[in-house]
């Protein structure tokens, strides 16, 4: 057996045993999204002096002060947006791109917004590479959302904002999911909004800590400091 069919032997591996005992036990019980978390190798998605702890049940440094974020978070969040596989889905911080090639198994199209340049150039080159076709990364502000494709199905945000953006609510299909932290600097809450007849209803899901969603209509980046 050659030494990479062994290192994808033993990663898929990884990856069912991440599922059962990070995410499953939790409470995450769509199939298509325990499907999707373990056939994406998370082990591409981080550098090569992280990739012993790829599969380990936390966030992980990726550069320019950003994580890719815990299994189980990644697997709550898509999950809480309700996915058909129809969708087009607007993620905001592509970071590494794990959570955009997750929701790429998932849905029809996804368009993810970066706004470090350098963490997106290296994202559409590893989506690229790895296959993920339907994936498109934007360099830019993602607190403003991407109009350019707009409207979405569902939006998925992965960094905390002081409040759901108005601007998402103008980009969202009537009956469109977004989810999003909401809260302050230090702690927020996971929130899932519903556009109903044009106004955001929203229901928080469970506590949680991100960083902080910078731009616009988020943080400024002068609140970056005490993140």
């Amino acid at each position: 057996m050659r030494a990479t069919q062994l290192l994808f032997d033993a990663s898929a591996a990884e990856r069912r045993r991440m599922v059962e005992t990070q995410i499953r036990r939790r409470g995450v019980s769509s199939p298509r999204v325990l499907e999707a978390l373990a056939a994406v190798p998370r082990h591409e998605f981080v550098s090569s002096e992280f990739r012993n702890d790829a599969y380990a049940d936390k966030p992980l440094p990726i550069g320019e002060g950003q994580t890719i974020s815990q299994p189980y978070m990644v697997a709550a969040m898509t999950e809480a947006l309700e996915l058909t596989g129809t969708e087009r889905v607007l993620e905001i911080g592509t970071g590494s791109g794990y959570q955009a090639a997750v929701l790429s198994l998932l849905v029809r199209q996804v368009i993810t917004v970066e706004s470090h340049t350098s963490l997106a150039l290296a994202a559409q080159a590893r989506l690229t590479n790895l296959g993920y076709a339907n994936v498109h990364v934007h360099n830019g502000d993602g607190s403003a959302g991407f109009l350019d494709a707009a409207p979405y199905d569902a939006i998925l945000v992965t960094a905390g904002a002081p409040e759901i953006p108005r601007v998402f609510a103008s980009q969202l299909r009537e009956g469109g999911r977004v989810v999003i932290p909401v809260g302050d600097r230090e702690n927020q809450e996971l929130v899932r909004a519903r556009l109903e007849n044009g106004d955001l209803k929203s229901r928080v899901l469970f506590q949680c800590k991100f960083v902080l969603l910078l731009g616009r209509y988020g943080w400024s980046r002068a609140d970056r400091k005490f993140s």
